[in-house]
């Protein structure tokens, strides 16, 4: 896409909510994290806990997939993770050559207050915004998950430049 492309794509300000969105994650973090008095996960072990929630099992490989990492740096993620009590890998019920990973009790305890305290953040916050920025907000929640899903569908959008120059 060109630059010009990007930056009218239909009127949107893409560069500005690119912009705004990086940084709104950030603060929902730390805040969260504050208000819960939550543990220092880092935000790839918080997305591979998110992609195990409760009762779902998958394999290194498809995690990687998934989260477009590569397999090396899963693997290290997994390693820190489990050391760490937040997710357990054990042999497939199918296949005993291949290895099955799910988030722990204590991982998914930590993720689910996250989730509450991100919500009740959001939510107090958002009652200081004009009634109108609070109508755009509800109104563009479906148009960033269509957003996210098209992202997510984007093959250059399943390995950072980091992780491309490593597979290279």
């Amino acid at each position: 896409m060109t630059e010009d492309a990007t930056a009218t794509a239909a009127g949107l300000d893409a560069a500005g909510l690119a912009a705004v969105i990086s940084p709104l994650r950030r603060v929902l973090l730390a805040s969260a994290r504050a208000a819960e008095k939550l543990p220092e996960i880092p935000d790839a072990q918080i997305e591979v806990i998110r992609a195990l929630p409760r009762g779902v099992v998958s394999s290194p490989g498809e995690l990687a997939d998934q989260l477009g990492l590569s397999r090396s740096t899963v693997s290290n993620l997994l390693t820190l993770m489990e050391e760490r009590g937040l997710i357990a890998r054990r042999p497939s019920a199918d296949d005993g050559r291949r290895v099955e990973v799910l988030a722990s009790a204590h991982a998914l305890t930590l993720f689910q207050k996250f989730d509450s305290a991100s919500a009740a953040l959001v939510a107090e916050a958002s009652l200081s915004l004009p009634r109108a920025d609070r109508d755009a907000l509800a109104a563009a929640v479906p148009a960033l998950e269509r957003l996210l899903g098209a992202l997510t569908a984007t093959p250059t959008s399943r390995q950072s430049p980091h992780n491309r120059k490593e597979a290279e």
